[in-house]
């Protein structure tokens, strides 16, 4: 297929060139002249802005997609509608609401254009080994898009499917986000609590390393786990930071609406949240009252103990 993307980004840029070494044929554009060229090299044909990577292709056009959630999307698509006509597509490819999508697919459908959403997984290993991808839209407009969806994927048959209607496959990667938020957060602990255990000197990368064979707990991200701890077993230069891109605070708004039980996913949402609180009013609220009711010392600022009354 001849198709366009909109975002030339770490996963825009990979995902567009692992369509052209499957054959495809990918017109980019990017805010970012300098993405535009480095796509370029991997034999993205270079646009010079919305119109233009419009012009390039010919009805009925498909155009992919891969900028942030949210106003971004707004934006773009504020441009991309009026330049559509009958029978386009559009693809979101990026980690939208799965409530804003069917918003813009309505307005979508004002110019007879389609609009399908994809949720997609693999991150920077997506170019090398394929991409999950949660189709969501209209059957016949996704069966359209089949070829680019089997180049995509790490299979033409696996990690690839049609869930549902629109909206239906950002639901489905909002799920698969707060999943991962809350199978993250339990390796973190896990490991967190063997290397407190100073007196066995445990080397966490070779524990990562047989649990990665035969495990019940065996996983890409325990993968991604060794990988970190070989290159820096003691997290030196990384700040106890998380920050989390929306996801999660969805599925965990879903579930309330749902009133389905979710507390996994809600204490990992929760435990990002707290990383980030440089003043952990809570935390030092918590050691005040110690203090207040038990005359417990408090730890000063200074490292200090401050000694009960």
């Amino acid at each position: 297929m001849r198709i366009g993307m909109v975002g030339l980004g770490k996963m825009g840029a990979n995902m567009a060139a692992r369509l052209v070494e499957g054959g495809h044929e990918v017109v980019g554009f990017d805010l970012d002249a300098a993405s535009v060229a480095e796509a370029a090299a991997d034999g993205v044909e270079g646009a010079t802005s919305i119109d233009d990577l419009v012009g390039r292709l010919d009805p009925p056009r498909v155009v992919w997609l891969m900028v942030p959630a949210g106003p971004p999307v707004d934006a773009v698509l504020s441009g991309l509608v009026p330049l559509l006509g009958p029978d386009d597509v559009v693809v979101d490819g990026g980690n939208s609401y799965y409530r804003d999508t069917r918003r813009r697919a309505a307005t979508c459908a004002e110019v007879g254009c389609h609009l399908v959403d994809v949720g997609v997984s693999g991150g920077v290993w997506g170019r090398t080994e394929g991409y999950s991808l949660m189709v969501g839209g209209e059957p016949a407009v996704v069966e359209r898009l089949r070829t680019v969806f089997e180049t995509l994927a790490p299979d033409s048959e696996l990690g690839w499917g049609h869930v549902g209607p629109t909206g239906a496959g950002h639901f489905v990667k909002m799920v698969h986000n707060g999943i991962e938020y809350g199978l993250m957060q339990a390796y973190g602990e896990g490991f967190a609590i063997m290397e407190a255990k100073e007196e066995f000197d445990l080397d966490l990368a070779q524990v990562a390393a047989i649990w990665q064979h035969g495990s019940v707990v065996r996983s890409w991200l325990l993968d991604l786990t060794r990988v970190a701890l070989e290159g820096n077993p003691g997290l030196e230069g990384i700040a106890p930071y998380v920050p989390d891109s929306g996801e999660g605070r969805w599925t965990v708004f879903e579930a309330i609406d749902l009133d389905v039980a979710a507390p996994v996913i809600a204490l990992s949402l929760m435990q990002r949240i707290e990383s980030r609180d440089e003043l952990g009013f809570s935390d030092r609220l918590l050691a005040a009252l110690r203090h207040q009711f038990g005359g417990h010392a408090v730890k000063t600022e200074d490292g200090g103990p401050r000694p009960g009354r």
